[in-house]
């Protein structure tokens, strides 16, 4: 019986250079050579200091896009001496608020390589959509001409890549959950792992999907519209205000809502009530199993039984 490689424990280990969790952090997987060097602008200084980045090997500046407050935004390079150029390119933008290296410890990264994974991590943003890509040209990694055995290697190491930069705060390569696309000729849909918000006295109804640890608040659900509950100062309804202007939330026939027209990701259960619900919201309780009375917090507490179990 063979067992899928995504299904293998992984060690991970963080070095705290500071002794501190906000100082520069080294990380790594047990028995792989790549290392990740990560720096906030406080501590970008100390980066350059290290030897590690005068090696070969690529780089990533990551904070919120200003362009979009909903979004992040990314820039992905390569060089020959990572700290030269790194420090170049921080000083053009202004964005960023984590930088990180990534090189290998044993030096055995070339040129080529690294080329190779500069167009590969574009592309695999890219594809995960989750952020604004600051390059003003995306490499094809096609073009990055490397001996199949090389280019084997390659993928192995972007495959730990996609498990560690998550731990170090950076979901750049994690693609978006699909969640399913209701049936508009089918008034009500039950989806796996399906939740709802159901109030008879306002009349909002939503249906949220949780998926790889994302709460998902699907296309035609509604939210209150100017109920006047919420502090105008909150952080919900700067979120609200931001789904207004970006779409996402646009008003419904019905002059007492707005209506998701995509499917948009809370960070919490809480967020996604406060925003459908226009107040501050325990989205452990609010929203519901579909179809019927089990909470949120009682589902997960089952779920952790069965898992236990």
């Amino acid at each position: 019986m063979t067992t899928e490689p995504s299904t293998f424990g992984r060690t991970i280990q963080l070095y705290l250079v500071n002794g501190t969790p906000n100082g520069l952090i080294i990380a790594s997987i047990h028995g792989w050579t790549g290392s990740v060097l990560v720096a906030k602008q406080s501590t970008f200084g100390q980066l350059l200091a290290r030897q590690e980045i005068k090696r070969t090997g690529v780089y990533v500046l990551y904070g919120p896009d200003p362009e979009d407050p909903l979004s992040m935004r990314a820039y992905i390079g390569e060089a020959d001496s990572v700290g030269d150029r790194i420090d170049r390119s921080a000083g053009k933008r202004a964005f960023w608020e984590t930088a990180v290296v990534i090189t290998a410890s044993d030096e055995a990264l070339t040129k080529g390589h690294v080329r190779y994974l500069e167009a590969r991590l574009i592309e695999l943003a890219q594809e995960a959509a989750r952020v604004s890509l600051d390059n003003g040209q995306a490499p094809l990694s096609e073009r990055r001409h490397l001996p199949e055995a090389d280019r084997a290697n390659m993928e192995a190491f972007l495959a730990n890549l996609k498990v560690i930069l998550p731990v170090v705060g950076l979901d750049l390569l994690k693609p978006r959950v699909r969640v399913p696309t209701p049936n508009p000729n089918q008034e009500s849909q039950v989806y796996p792992g399906e939740f709802e918000i159901r109030h008879k006295k306002s009349g909002v109804k939503a249906t949220a999907v949780e998926q790889d640890g994302e709460f998902y608040v699907m296309p035609g659900s509604q939210a209150l519209r100017d109920a006047g509950y919420v502090d105008s100062h909150s952080n919900y309804a700067e979120l609200k205000r931001e789904l207004i202007a970006k779409g996402i939330l646009k008003p419904s026939p019905n002059s007492n809502f707005y209506e998701f027209v995509t499917p948009y990701p809370f960070s919490s259960p809480s967020a996604a009530a406060a925003v459908v619900l226009d107040r501050s919201s325990n989205g452990r309780i609010e929203w519901k199993v579909a179809g019927s009375k089990m909470t949120y917090h009682e589902w997960q507490e089952q779920k952790a039984r069965v898992s236990a179990s």
